[in-house]
């Protein structure tokens, strides 16, 4: 009798963890809101990178990644000067050829950067990471910048010369920042900055293929371009934005206004080759906030991958799902045990 009622209770059991499990899995595909994965607080992050730091990044790593920037042609200044603070911040002595390599390229940098100032201003694409810090970052942050993109779409158009649309609609978008922020969801000073980043960037061929890709088809879409000719001012030229087709370009340049409020131009622009979608921007955002000057040098030694996945943490109704798997495979396991130690008895008594 006492067998019988341990049986229907682990039966019981068995069929309310398989129900369970079943309705949070129904859920989850039913609301596509309900990911596995959801966004890590930022002492969540910290602890999650620091762990990841300690596990990949000892201080033979840290010299070596180091040397490796430094040995590039050109060097990346941001990265190395990333790295080399890292080493400094957990006390590394500098290998003498590695220190020596490090302060010609600070002198070089300081030289290079005065002397094409000048250039930089005229034409972004010949613009370096450190030479768009003192050049160009007072014009692309403040609307002076997006006054100049569209100055440079009329003389296109004027001259007959193929306008960049992309260029264009950035600088309208930072302009009039309210389609883009009823889009995003976003505050009108950060879209404001992530569209001048984000310019800045496709001027200096700076963006990922997979963002490049994004930003040239959502300007293709986001604008109404057979009314171009009827624009005569920039409240005409915000009318022709269509806020839902300009949505991904627009949480894009959220994101990248996030991270701008955290770090140097310079930084963000490093980290924008590494953004391919709106979900890459929010993340490196959440990063940069919850890090700081630290972001640089952990993408350097983590990875894209590695990194990222910091940022992210079992969301609830993932953790639901588990729990319900792990109560359905407690009570299928009793079950069987139950079951064949009912088996083995029987058979022991027609053996004996």
């Amino acid at each position: 009798m006492i067998r019988r009622l341990a049986r229907a209770v682990l039966g019981l059991a068995l069929m309310g963890s398989l129900a369970a499990t079943g309705l949070t899995a129904a859920r989850i595909a039913r609301d596509p809101a309900l990911t596995p994965f959801t966004e890590a607080a930022a002492d969540e992050i910290r602890a999650a990178s620091d762990r990841a730091m300690a596990r990949h990044a000892p201080p033979e790593a840290i010299l070596a990644r180091l040397a490796e920037r430094l040995a590039e042609e050109p060097p990346n200044p941001v990265a190395v000067e990333a790295l080399a603070e890292l080493a400094a911040e957990q006390g590394l002595t500098l290998p003498p050829d590695t220190a020596a390599r490090l302060e010609e390229l600070r002198e070089e940098t300081l030289w290079e950067d005065a002397a094409g100032c000048l250039a930089c201003l005229w034409d972004a694409a010949s613009c370096s990471l450190s030479a768009e810090l003192l050049c160009q970052a007072p014009m692309v942050l403040t609307p002076a910048g997006d006054v100049s993109g569209l100055a440079r779409a009329g003389q296109a158009w004027a001259s007959g010369a193929e306008v960049d649309r992309v260029d264009l609609t950035l600088s309208t978008v930072g302009l009039g920042a309210t389609a883009a922020v009823l889009v995003s969801g976003g505050s009108s000073a950060t879209v404001k900055v992530g569209a001048g980043l984000l310019r800045m960037a496709h001027r200096m061929r700076l963006l990922s293929p997979p963002l490049a890709r994004l930003v040239t088809r959502t300007a293709a879409t986001a604008v109404d371009w057979a009314r171009l000719p009827t624009v005569r001012s920039t409240g005409d030229m915000a009318g022709l934005l269509r806020p839902e087709a300009l949505r991904p370009m627009a949480e894009v340049a959220e994101g990248l206004g996030r991270i701008g409020a955290r770090l140097p131009p310079a930084q963000t622009l490093h980290l924008l080759r590494h953004v391919d979608d709106a979900a890459d921007a929010r993340r490196f955002a959440a990063a940069a906030e919850a890090l700081g000057p630290r972001t640089v040098a952990r993408v350097e030694m983590l990875g894209k991958a590695r990194f990222l996945r910091a940022t992210l943490r079992w969301s609830e109704a993932t953790r639901a799902l588990m729990a319900s798997l792990a109560a359905l495979l407690a009570s299928a396991t009793a079950l069987l045990m139950g079951a064949a130690q009912s088996l083995g008895l029987r058979l022991l008594r027609r053996l004996a």
